[in-house]
């Protein structure tokens, strides 16, 4: 497992949480939100820092909200899950 710093543009926060390999620019990640919801972000940015001991460097993310996330109010609230299977109702 790797240690990672998650630099959260939308919230203005840092945590540091672990993965198994460290994202690329461009991929999708799903973190929970203070909330308690699972929402959906991109990585905008990843760089590596020397650590304070040894040769070790660290990674860093510079992550965003997805702009979807953002605008659908009703997604947080499991509406857009009943819209999608409404039709196959009985």
């Amino acid at each position: 497992m790797i240690e990672i710093e998650v630099q959260n543009e939308t919230h203005q926060t840092q945590v540091r949480l672990r993965f198994a390999a460290v994202p690329r620019i461009g991929e999708g990640l799903r973190l929970r939100e203070p909330d308690g919801m699972w929402v959906s972000y991109d990585v905008l940015d990843v760089w590596y820092q020397k650590a304070e001991y040894g040769d070790v460097w660290i990674p860093f993310l510079h992550v965003r909200m997805t702009p979807g996330e953002v605008c659908d109010p009703h997604a947080k609230e499991g509406f857009e899950v009943e819209r999608e299977f409404a039709p196959f109702r009985i």
